[in-house]
């Protein structure tokens, strides 16, 4: 069996050494076994597995609870898979609402940056055209920064 250090194990999932040792503290994670001489943590192949699936879930914005909840099902295994879907379904839905704003935000970025090109530019026509994109996007930029 191979076991990892927490520096291979870290440079593996993109996830900090501290990071590591708080998931392992608040029983996201193991017991992480120790080596008898050092005393230093060892990750097994099946910690890394559990650790890649957390790295995922964190860059996604998932927190700790939810975290722990989804590591709770999966240990249940298939009699959780449809908590395990409702879980993971909720934050699709969250990630998909983060995407629309985003999508605004960008939209009202590009009509200004285009408004102040014209404006370089002196280009009055496309001034014009250009202001009337920021007025289109307006609407949605103010329903999005209200949500």
């Amino acid at each position: 069996m191979t076991m990892l250090t927490i520096q291979q194990v870290a440079r593996q999932t993109g996830l900090s050494e501290p990071t590591l040792r708080y998931y392992e503290e608040i029983g996201l994670i193991g017991p992480i076994p120790r080596d008898a001489s050092s005393g230093h943590r060892r990750y097994r192949e099946s910690d890394l597995d559990a650790l890649q699936a957390l790295a995922c879930l964190r860059a996604m914005g998932v927190g700790i609870q939810d975290m722990r909840s989804y590591q709770g099902n999966r240990a249940r295994g298939n009699i959780a898979a449809g908590e395990q879907r409702e879980l993971l379904l909720r934050h699709a839905d969250r990630v998909r609402d983060e995407i629309e704003t985003l999508r605004v935000h960008l939209d009202y970025l590009q009509a200004k940056a285009e408004l102040w090109d014209a404006r370089d530019r002196g280009d009055v026509a496309d001034e014009a055209e250009a202001q009337l994109r920021v007025h289109a996007v307006l609407p949605s930029l103010e329903a999005a920064m209200r949500a």
